[in-house]
């Protein structure tokens, strides 16, 4: 290599080093008093945050200027402050044998440690001091992880070592992932494969990918892989993959260990039709110019509910109250989002009534169906390798949210153990979409002139984590009559592959592209989506069982009925954890109950809640598929597991290069009792996704969801005495008047 050429590439990574610094200065509000340059300084890498696909455009738009300096908890299970984040950190960094090198300390997760149940749900507001607070920090010290509980109570501040794992690191930090986009333009070899396709380095991103677990190849080491776009002529640069470029890299060191370039023949797909930014897309169509479809012309709709429905508060910050519902809610950097003390009010008594202690997603795996070399490895586990919530991006208020929304912000921590502030990270509002609550009107043939309806208004508390290339939007939708909806809807742009091909009369008849061709050179991957919620449930107290209600035709007996047959329920009560284990199946129906044995209803029934599951998938790998043994947790979509504090995340504390021992599956495999105690329900919703053309280049929102519905909770209808909508009821719109000055 000419010198003419070194002194180039070092001026581009000193651009680029550059770029960094502007990225982290536009893409942040740190706490007053904490300047942006000197915590990026101070990171892993002298990176900024980012998602992990996104390097070159890795901003936040829409930024409100905010402080939560003075925030304090008001209640046990409020997310840690800032102040609090600070004094864990001035705590972790004088702890041996961290104070010997502070520097060399990086932080992956630090959350409070939530207190005891019977602490919180004993607690009172106004009557009680908070339970003492505590911190649990993850960080990685000199290539070695830890994890250890850190006493923010104001006493001595004691630090205690808690277990780590057997297997597997602790989920990536923002600042990592970041630099990380940066480490192969270090390398010859990779910028050798640049320069055999005509790409100019300024017009690469590169992506960290983790890598799952295959063998000893994977063990030893922090290992990702990276590869590369083309970001030339769009802001959509997943639609322009380098393919077969894939770069191996030491995560702990920056180092690149391997380049493998597979790609050669594969043109880089054209930039053109790719931008779905307003403004930036293509020209209308011949029809669309001439009015014959109407996608210009859609008004902008109302989400707004009727006036003199019942608002909803937001107390302390934290604690919404709505329609008889109480809950707490929060931002979580690894969940996401997070329900906890959900109660319901019971209209007979006025009592509020538990429903569910915490509820959370708990781990989304996103496994990618193409065995080649450089796709078998993407196996995504995007909550336990890059954090759903570090993921999520500020809401767009009048598009991701109505303009009677309230927002939560969240304190996010960086690899050097600073707070950061994410604005707008939940929304809650209310919806009134034009449904039905109940209703009934008397046929003509009754001679009773009955039309009595109601409409529905719901409360919605929503995130949206945009997980690099793909939208997760997740709503929990609260109902008047005591159901909760938790909703996943499945948005964002493809991860596609190039190929070349530009039309199907060019692919052999039985060849298996692992796909659909959406465009030219353009390859949409087949994939499955699978999110699995952790449901603690708390029904009327915490003595729980679950039921399966499980249907079959039932026979009749000779001469008993002109029937011939007839479907029959049977209740079975599961005594242990693998009786509760539930794979879905058409025509051997069941409800699944979780009801409170100790508390009947006015005529005997026990007291309970169903799952009712919608569409959903189920995954076809093989069991001893390595990716499917670390994603065992989606082997079924119900199970049951006796309460425990430590059994959050169905993949297991440490996902990323996980060999998949310290699952839900192998909690589950225990067969512990479940009936008649507290008990945590997991539920997975399912997609699978074989890409099309109307995918490209970005794609609509797909969704489904499951309900929580009570089954003999209440007496009877809790909305029966919900009165009905009137004209008075709605909102008057009329013309402003006024002058203008000449």
């Amino acid at each position: 290599m000419d010198h003419s050429t070194s002194l180039l590439r070092l001026i581009f990574l000193a651009l680029g080093a550059a770029l960094v610094v502007l990225v982290v200065r536009s893409s942040f509000h740190l706490p007053d008093g904490i300047d942006a340059t000197t915590a990026a300084a101070s990171s892993l890498f002298d990176g900024a945050s980012c998602t992990r696909f996104s390097p070159w455009a890795c901003r936040q738009q829409g930024r409100r200027p905010s402080s939560r300096e003075s925030d304090v908890p008001r209640h046990p299970l409020d997310p840690l402050t800032v102040s609090e984040v600070n004094r864990a950190r001035e705590l972790l960094r004088a702890h041996p044998p961290f104070a010997s090198a502070p520097s060399s300390l990086f932080v992956h997760s630090l959350e409070l440690d939530e207190p005891e149940k019977a602490v919180v749900k004993g607690w009172r507001k106004g009557a009680d001091p908070l339970p003492p607070r505590r911190a649990v920090a993850v960080v990685r010290f000199r290539r070695e992880s830890h994890v250890l509980a850190v006493d923010l109570s104001g006493g001595g501040g004691a630090v205690t070592p808690l277990p780590i794992p057997a297997s597997g690191y602790p989920m990536m930090n923002m600042d990592e992932q970041t630099s990380l986009c940066f480490v192969p333009f270090k390398d010859a070899a990779f910028n050798a494969s640049l320069r055999r396709r005509g790409v100019r380095p300024s017009d690469v991103a590169c992506l960290p990918i983790s890598l799952g677990w295959y063998g000893p190849a994977e063990e030893n080491r922090r290992l990702i892989k990276s590869q590369c776009f083309s970001t030339e002529g769009t802001a959509n640069f997943y639609m322009r993959p380098i393919e077969g470029l894939t770069v191996l890299v030491d995560m702990d060191t920056a180092e690149v260990l391997h380049v493998s370039d597979r790609g050669a023949g594969i043109p880089i797909p054209a930039a053109a039709n790719t931008d779905y930014r307003h403004g930036h897309s293509s020209p209308p169509t011949s029809a669309e110019a001439q009015g014959w479809l109407g996608f210009q012309k859609v008004r902008a709709p109302s989400m707004e509910p009727p006036a003199g429905s019942p608002g909803f508060e937001l107390v302390d910050g934290h604690t919404v109250r709505w329609g008889g519902w109480e809950f707490h809610l929060k931002p979580d950097a690894r969940a996401g989002m997070v329900v906890s003390r959900a109660r319901v009010q019971d209209p007979a008594t006025g009592e509020h009534r538990e429903v569910i202690y915490k509820g959370m997603a708990s781990e989304l795996f996103v496994p990618y169906m193409d065995p080649t070399e450089a796709w078998y490895f993407k196996t995504y586990m995007d909550a336990g390798e890059y954090g759903f919530g570090l993921q999520a991006m500020p809401l767009v208020p009048l598009n991701d949210c109505p303009r009677h929304a309230r927002f939560l912000d969240a304190v996010l921590v960086a690899a050097d153990g600073r707070p950061y502030v994410r604005d707008n990270m939940i929304c809650v509002f209310e919806r009134y979409a034009g449904d039905i609550a109940w209703r009934h009107s008397e046929s003509p043939i009754t001679g009773m002139d009955i039309r009595e309806s109601r409409p529905k208004v719901t409360l919605v508390a929503r995130m949206a984590a945009s997980v690099a290339n793909y939208d997760y939007i997740v709503d929990w939708e609260f109902q008047m009559d005591g159901l909760l909806r938790i909703k996943v809807g499945l948005s964002g742009i493809l991860m596609v592959k190039g190929t070349q091909y530009s039309h199907m009369n060019q692919v052999n008849q039985n060849e298996d592209m692992y796909g659909t061709l959406l465009s030219e050179n353009v390859i949409g991957v087949i994939h499955d989506h699978f999110v699995t919620f952790r449901l603690d449930m708390d029904v009327d107290g915490a003595d729980n069982s679950f039921v399966k209600v499980e249907m079959a035709r039932q026979d009749t007996a000779a001469g008993e009925s002109p029937r011939r047959s007839y479907l029959k329920a049977t209740r079975r009560v599961a005594k242990t954890e693998r009786d509760a284990q539930v794979r879905l199946k058409l025509y051997e129906p069941s409800e699944f109950h979780v009801v409170n044995p100790t508390k009947k209803t006015r005529v005997g029934n026990p007291v309970g809640y169903k799952v009712v599951p919608a569409g959903t998938a189920a995954s076809l790998l093989d069991p001893e598929d390595p990716p499917q043994k670390r994603g065992a947790f989606t082997n079924n979509q119900i199970w049951v597991t006796p309460y425990n504090k430590t059994e959050e995340w169905a993949g297991g504390l440490f996902v990323y290069q996980s060999k998949g021992e310290d699952t839900l599956a192998t909690w589950s495999e225990r067969d512990r009792p479940i009936e008649n105690t507290d008990l945590v329900l997991w539920y997975t919703l399912g997609f699978h996704h074989v890409p099309c053309q109307e995918d490209f280049p970005i794609m609509p929102t797909v969704s489904s969801s499951f309900d929580l519905k009570p089954v003999n909770f209440f007496e009877s209808n809790p909305i029966l005495r919900q009165r009905p909508t009137r004209e008075n009821d709605l909102p008057v719109c009329a013309a402003a008047t006024g002058t203008t000055a000449a």
